[in-house]
């Protein structure tokens, strides 16, 4: 039997875990039957942790301490407050995918350690790789990141031999994607995509909650953004207008009590028509039909050769998207697959044929960007010197591999500055730059010395790039796969002990409510709530645990690296649930800190 590679779509409004078994795809219900997560997490006023359904709830009466929409804010270096402590993205995004592994174990019966995780395909290198370490501090070995439009086509093409041009058109709560797929002889083959990171059914939500907030100021002379409590009520019946009026002409929208003004309470009535609510939200869709013409003249194909339409994403089911594309294509969109299941579903196809099972189609991917580097050249008429010179061109197909020759522009030239960037701009500093590095010690030769910059991008996103002087060899490399606030290895692990730290207070907590059931504290069976992994640590290995974390600023490299081996070797002994390797990875923790605190 092949390990098990789960799929997983980390979406901005919902998530869902998916797995590969008796020859289909089978998204994973969690205790109370539910297939969607919500993309929420939240702390009680215990401190105890809440993820998805319990969280969302509690947003309406205790916004501060709880997180939504957190995957706009993958790749950046922002932080989130949550009950007064600061998070970053990873780490929220982390608590989810916990979850969702912590489901997936316990449907399956067994531990679960590898994952194929989907992102919107014009997530950049950076979003990528925030989206991995958030999967490494869940405790998931992620072997594939894959384009959330891919894995949908893999989902709805599965068996499908027929050649076709496809376009799938992907609008979640918080990012929209259009890619052009070309299917063949059961392969997958993307050949162009355009998107905007920033536009999704949340932005539906807000241009509700914009007329919402007019309204109490228009009829009843009343502010209420300045309350928290109130916004999230409005956010919520936002969000329940948004999806009635999928399904219906008007919609009512009613809160009573909202807050108090001038000593009387301020109610919520009004109703929504659907042609008002298209007008708001018109100029968002003509957004969504421009990428698409950006994405289909990067095919170099019409809209007239395109065979058929899929869609994917629960902001598809608003009906003046099945409109407007029905009128520039002739075609009715695709719906039979769930919009909301099938990129998860598609990512656990992949994971399967990671995995080595016999899968109906095979996926081919290309890189939503450009990759280049700067040199001196001519814009505008003008030398400059930041001209970007393409080497990797968008919608190549991934994995590549492309190589440039450069020539210094001096003699004696003994030193030569390497910028990488990722964007489509002719002037290379308004474009992302992913990395840079210095080649020095070059030969003492007259100006035109060559110097080879090859870059290669993998299945994943993550970029490598060398620089070499031709002449002597002479080679620098670096690979960019870090986030713009990279976690290095000690604050990776801080991370993880962090996050395991908030599932392990609730862990304790529902060990207390069920005292007595068990006579056995470190030994639970797959059934009962456990993870699946057969055992679990005690107070004294937690500590300890905590105390080898806690060592990793304060020692020197060798010593941060021995200390971080020993973690994560304790940490899969446990998740594999070897009693004998536990103990022998206990011991040389325990000596290793004696070492170190002596």
């Amino acid at each position: 039997m092949s390990e098990i590679i789960v799929g997983i779509d980390l979406g901005t409004t919902n998530s869902e875990i998916a797995v590969y078994r008796a020859g289909r795809p089978q998204v994973l219900a969690d205790d109370a039957g539910r297939l969607i997560l919500p993309s929420v997490v939240g702390l009680d006023d215990a401190g105890g942790l809440l993820v998805g359904e319990e969280a969302r709830n509690q947003f309406l009466l205790a916004p501060e301490r709880t997180v939504r929409s957190i995957k706009r804010r993958m790749g950046s270096d922002d932080t989130v407050s949550l009950a007064g402590q600061s998070y970053r993205p990873q780490e929220i995004s982390a608590i989810i995918l916990k979850r969702l592994k912590e489901t997936a174990e316990r449907r399956l019966g067994q531990a679960v350690a590898k994952a194929v995780i989907t992102v919107p395909a014009y997530f950049s290198d950076t979003q990528r790789q925030a989206t991995r370490e958030a999967g490494e501090i869940a405790g998931l070995e992620v072997v594939r990141i894959i384009n959330e439009p891919t894995a949908a086509a893999l989902v709805y093409e599965a068996g499908q031999h027929q050649g076709k041009r496809i376009l799938v058109y992907d609008l979640g709560g918080g990012t929209f994607d259009v890619s052009i797929v070309r299917i063949e002889e059961g392969v997958v083959e993307v050949i162009s995509s355009h998107g905007n990171n920033h536009l999704g059914g949340d932005d539906f939500d807000q241009k509700i909650v914009g007329h919402i907030l007019d309204h109490l100021k228009i009829k009843q002379g009343v502010e209420v953004s300045g309350s928290p409590q109130a916004m999230a009520r409005i956010l919520r019946s936002a969000e329940a207008a948004k999806k009635h009026l999928s399904d219906h002409p008007f919609a009512r929208i009613e809160e009573e009590y909202l807050i108090e003004s001038g000593g009387r309470p301020v109610h919520l009535a009004l109703e929504l028509e659907r042609e008002h609510y298209e007008t708001m939200i018109a100029p968002f869709i003509e957004e969504t039909m421009e990428a698409i013409h950006i994405a289909l003249k990067g095919a170099g194909l019409t809209a007239s050769q395109v065979e058929e339409i899929l869609l994917v994403g629960g902001a598809t089911r608003t009906p003046m998207i099945r409109r407007r594309l029905e009128q520039v294509f002739g075609l009715a969109p695709r719906g039979e697959v769930d919009a909301d299941l099938c990129v998860a579903m598609g990512a656990a196809i992949q994971g399967a044929a990671i995995a080595g099972d016999e899968v109906s189609a095979v996926l081919v991917d290309v890189t939503p960007y450009t990759f280049g580097t700067s040199a001196l050249g001519e814009l505008d008429g003008e030398p400059y010197p930041y001209c970007f010179i393409p080497i990797i061109p968008k919608n190549t197909p991934i994995p590549v591999r492309k190589s440039e020759v450069f020539y210094t522009i001096r003699d004696h030239q003994r030193e030569v500055e390497v910028r990488i960037y990722q964007g489509e701009d002719r002037d290379a500093r308004r474009n992302i730059q992913l990395g840079e590095f210095r080649v020095d010690g070059l030969s003492n030769a007259p100006a035109g010395n060559p110097i080879v910059l090859d870059l290669a991008l993998d299945r994943d996103g993550i970029l490598k790039v060398s620089a070499r002087e031709k002449k002597t060899g002479l080679e620098h490399r670096i690979t960019i796969d870090r986030a713009l606030s990279r976690y290095d290895q000690g604050d990776l692990e801080r991370a993880r002990l962090r996050i395991d730290s908030l599932f392990d207070d609730r862990d304790d907590d529902d060990r207390e409510d069920a005292e007595g059931d068990e006579g056995d504290d470190d030994i639970q069976g797959a059934e009962g709530g456990s993870d699946g992994a057969g055992i679990t640590a005690d107070a004294d290995l937690d500590g300890l645990l905590a105390r080898a974390g806690a060592k990793l600023d304060s020692v020197g490299e060798e010593d941060r690296n021995e200390l971080i081996d020993l973690i994560e070797t304790t940490r899969d002994a446990l998740a594999a649930g070897d009693r004998a390797a536990v103990a022998t990875a206990r011991q040389q923790l325990t000596d290793l800190l004696f070492y170190l605190e002596t």
